[in-house]
């Protein structure tokens, strides 16, 4: 069972205040969609929970325990997405999923998520051959190759078409159903029933909020 809490999070990039005193809550099955304007901080906030930044202010709990006291162990239990799909050109879809699977735990899953994912047919094709779409699929395979309870998915279906939006989703539900924890960010419309939102807009200093997105 997952549960994570952020209190009064200042986060500053450069010389940027991006978001000061944004708090949450969440408990196991909870979804958090986060909102805002361009530079508002998604996917700096993302990054923070993930314990890829630190904040400048205020402190992240996982299951009641700060994550800066255990960096490493609140990795080992995060699945983050960012914006730059991780494929390895050189190596093949079923390549990249086993590599994945055998680095995150689960490398009797690798069936499984390839054929979640639609991409059984595609197994033995290179990595660098790979449309965009194709890549972002491979990439979500990672979501079903970990253990992880805490999904951390910055756009997760960008590139994707309708029915792989769908997936997607049910992959979300999914996790949720098991007690996993899901925060995301999107620009486009995605099924997630019962979530909170976090706009963080809200906690733009004023004198920052026609800067430049971060």
């Amino acid at each position: 069972m997952a549960r994570l809490s952020a209190t009064s999070l200042t986060c500053l990039r450069g010389p940027r205040l991006v978001f000061e005193g944004l708090g949450f809550s969440l408990n196991a099955g909870d979804a958090l969609l986060l909102t805002g304007p361009n530079g508002s901080g998604k996917s700096s906030l993302l990054r923070l929970l993930a314990g890829l930044l630190s904040p400048l202010d205020g402190q992240i709990m996982a299951n009641g325990h700060p994550i800066s006291d255990d960096i490493e162990g609140h990795r080992a239990t995060t699945a983050y997405l960012g914006h730059l799909d991780p494929v390895k050109s050189t190596l093949t879809v079923q390549e990249n999923a086993r590599f994945w699977a055998t680095l995150l735990g689960l490398p009797d899953r690798v069936d499984v998520a390839l054929a979640t994912l639609n991409l059984t047919d595609l197994a033995a094709l290179s990595g660098r051959v790979l449309s965009s779409g194709q890549r972002r699929r491979l990439s979500l395979t990672r979501l079903l190759l970990s253990p992880a309870d805490l999904w951390l998915l910055d756009e997760p279906t960008v590139g994707l078409d309708t029915n792989a939006v769908a997936t997607v989703e049910q992959m979300v539900a999914d996790h949720r159903a098991r007690g996993g924890v899901v925060i995301l960010s999107t620009h486009v419309e995605f099924q997630l029933p019962g979530a909170k939102t976090l706009d963080l807009g809200d906690y733009t200093p004023a004198a920052f909020r026609s800067e430049a997105p971060v």
